[in-house]
C-alpha cells in the first residue's frame, strides 16, 4: 500500500523504520542502506519540520506531536515495525513503543538521553540562527560542520540550483530542543516493553551516566558504549555501529 510518510528504500522481511536526528533527515541514512536492506524491509522518514524549506505543520512543536506523526507513518504501513532511531529520533521512537506497543517489535535508540531537564540550549541558539539559509558551496558545509557532520547535513539539507537550502527553519530546531530541558521521558522510557539497544557514544551529547541507567532499569535494554565516536556513531564508527545493530536484529 502507499505511504505518504515513509520512503521504501529497498530489502525484504519485517520492516525497519529509520528515524532520523534533530536537523537531520531521511537521506543521511544511505551509507547504512547497503546492510540494513539485509535484515529486513527498510524505510526512511522526514519527521514534521524536517521536510523541506518552507513546509510547515500547522500543529504546535511538542514531542507528543512527533510521535503521533510517527505513528501514523507506521499505522499506514500495516505492520509493526523496528524502529532505528537517532537522537531525537531515538527519543520518538521509544516514546512511540510506549505509547503504541502493538506498532513497534525493537528498538536501537542512538545516543539520547532521558532527562535534559535544566540543560540551556545556551549558545547553541545564536549559532543556529545565524546559519545561512543557503549554502554556496559544499566546502561551505563542510567547513562549518566538520568532516562527519559536514557530510551528513550536505545529505540533509535541499538542493538547490545554486547550493544546499536549510530543509527547515532555524527556529523551529531551536524550539524542538528547547522542550527537552522543560521536562524528562523516564516515564515512557520505563514502559518500553520490547527489545532495546541502547548506542552511547564516547563524546556524547547525552548528560553523563543517563544512557546506562536507562540500561539498568530497563526492560529488555542492551547497552553499548563507542569510545571515540561522536553524537553521529553511525557515520563517526560506521563498523562499530554496523556489528552492534546486525547482532541485535539478528537476535531480536
Amino acid at each position: 500500500m502507499a505511504n505518504n510518510l515513509l520512503t521504501a528504500r529497498g530489502g525484504t522481511g519485517e520492516p525497519i523504520v529509520l528515524v532520523h536526528g534533530l536537523m537531520g533527515r531521511g537521506t543521511t541514512w544511505d551509507r547504512q542502506l547497503p546492510w540494513l536492506t539485509e535484515l529486513g524491509e527498510v524505510y526512511t522518514y522526514d519527521a514534521p519540520w524536517h521536510r523541506g524549506r518552507g513546509v510547515d505543520d500547522a500543529e504546535p512543536i511538542s514531542t507528543e506531536r512527533f510521535v503521533a506523526d510517527l505513528a501514523q507513518a507506521v499505522e499506514e504501513l500495516g505492520r509493526p515495525v523496528r524502529l532505528i532511531g537517532h537522537s531525537m529520533g531515538g527519543l520518538h521512537s521509544w516514546c512511540l513503543a510506549a505509547a503504541r506497543p502493538e506498532l513497534v517489535t525493537a528498538l536501537v535508540v542512538e545516543d539520547m538521553a532521558a532527562d535534559f531537564v535544566g540543560f540551556t540550549i545556551g549558545a547553541w541558539e545564536p549559532w543556529a540562527h545565524a546559519l545561512p539559509v543557503e549554502f554556496d558551496s559544499a566546502e561551505q558545509v563542510l567547513d562549518m560542520f566538520g568532516p562527519i557532520a559536514g557530510r551528513y547535513f550536505l545529505e540533509a539539507f535541499d538542493r538547490t540550483a545554486t547550493g544546499w537550502q536549510l530543509h527547515g527553519e532555524a527556529g523551529r530546531w531551536v524550539a524542538i530542543a528547547a522542550e527537552w530541558g522543560t521536562r524528562d521521558y523516564w516515564h515512557q522510557w520505563a514502559a518500553v516493553r520490547v527489545p532495546t539497544l541502547l548506542i552511547e557514544a564516547g563524546n556524547s551529547v547525552a548528560p553523563p551516566g543517563q544512557m546506562r541507567k536507562m540500561a539498568e532499569i530497563g526492560h529488555q535494554a542492551t547497552y553499548l558504549v563507542v569510545p571515540g565516536a561522536g553524537h553521529l556513531v553511525h557515520d563517526d564508527d560506521p563498523d562499530a555501529y554496523r556489528r552492534a545493530v546486525e547482532d541485535f536484529l539478528l537476535s531480536n
